[in-house]
């Protein structure tokens, strides 16, 4: 008997977490259903909202679960969406995230299709990230720093099979292997990173495909940035805690978590300190240039990037809002750091960054 074919995205559900996102999700909800391959179901997590954001995912027909009481955090609900899965594949994706009309068919492949032959198929995937909204200096700081990380860093990366994070606003894995290592972890604020390095350790393969694109909603005024970095730059380092000795026997990985940390704290305070105060104690105002030392390296990227998009007008015109939101970056992870490792305060509470 010819055996039927089930489409990759039958096997798959789509999981939303979402908490005060009633202006955000219908948009999410209808890219979703708007997908090439559209998944067996969309689970929208109302994670106790007080606004409308349950009435809006049922008026579009999709499953809502409301937990007993608040989470607390992205990862919580979607653990508790986790449960209900019947599904192969589980995607994860933000309420305020919204996808280009190929994403989800070009997400699934590397979780059906080995890259050869002989091979096994990729246990998680991530796409490609950029800002929905390009208008702030915040919004265009991070437009060019991810067309710069997804058009660079995560090319190389995955070269080595080992994306560093597979992006939490919008990724897919294997449901019993999800279901195995407990679904999402709550143990740090960045449940990505954490379960992204979780998986290594334990051999799995995590994939980045560039053609699958996403578009969040980026924090626009500096009260959104504020918990966005406070979030990442914590979770970065609960997570260099929590693994720092399983990363030591998975070399790509070590050594690309060593280079982020040197470019988090080391970097930072040459970036925040010392240029300046050499600047001043030699009278060399010169020294100053040094903040564009890199300049030529991150624009070739960022321009590679943006061509194909017909955006390199926007990208060249965002250059110095990159500027602004690195020197804020360094801010915020030196904090991070001295609160984390030196004074030992461990900052906990999810806030959400838009």
């Amino acid at each position: 008997m010819k055996q039927e074919y089930i489409s990759p995205a039958r096997r798959l559900t789509i999981i939303v977490p979402a908490y005060n996102e009633a202006a955000s999700l219908a948009d999410t909800i209808e890219s979703i259903k708007a997908q090439t391959t559209p998944p067996a179901e969309i689970v929208v997590v109302d994670d106790c909202s007080t606004d409308g954001t349950a009435e809006v995912a049922r008026a579009l027909g999709v499953t809502v679960l409301r937990p007993p009481e608040n989470t607390g955090s992205k990862a919580g609900a979607q653990n508790y969406a986790l449960r209900f899965v019947a599904t192969d594949f589980t995607m994860a994706i933000d309420a305020d995230t919204t996808l280009a009309p190929d994403a989800v068919e070009r997400l699934m492949r590397p979780m059906v299709v080995p890259d050869e032959p002989e091979g096994e198929p990729a246990t998680a995937a991530c796409g490609y990230v950029l800002p929905r909204y390009v208008r702030t200096v915040w919004e265009r700081g991070r437009y060019i720093e991810y067309l710069f990380a997804f058009t660079f860093y995560k090319q190389v990366q995955d070269y080595y099979q080992k994306p560093l994070i597979a992006s939490g606003c919008f990724s897919v894995y294997r449901t019993d292997v999800l279901r195995e290592h407990g679904g999402w972890p709550t143990r740090t604020l960045a449940e990505d990173m954490d379960l992204t390095w979780t998986l290594y350790q334990a051999g799995h393969r995590v994939r980045f495909v560039p053609e699958a694109v996403c578009y969040p909603i980026e924090p626009h005024d500096y009260a959104f940035v504020h918990k966005q970095l406070k979030r990442w730059s914590h979770g970065f380092i609960q997570n260099v805690s929590l693994h720092w000795r399983g990363l030591l026997e998975v070399p790509y990985l070590r050594s690309a978590v060593a280079v982020s940390l040197w470019d988090a704290t080391l970097a930072s305070v040459v970036y925040l300190f010392l240029l300046p105060v050499l600047a001043v104690v030699l009278h060399n105002p010169w020294l100053l240039l040094g903040y564009l030392i890199d300049l030529p390296a991150v624009m070739v990227p960022v321009v590679a990037g943006a061509v194909p998009r017909g955006e390199t007008g926007r990208a060249l015109a965002s250059i110095p809002a990159f500027f602004v939101l690195r020197t804020v970056n360094a801010i915020f992870f030196l904090r991070a750091a001295w609160s984390e490792w030196v004074l030992g305060r461990s900052f906990r509470t999810y806030e959400k960054g838009h």
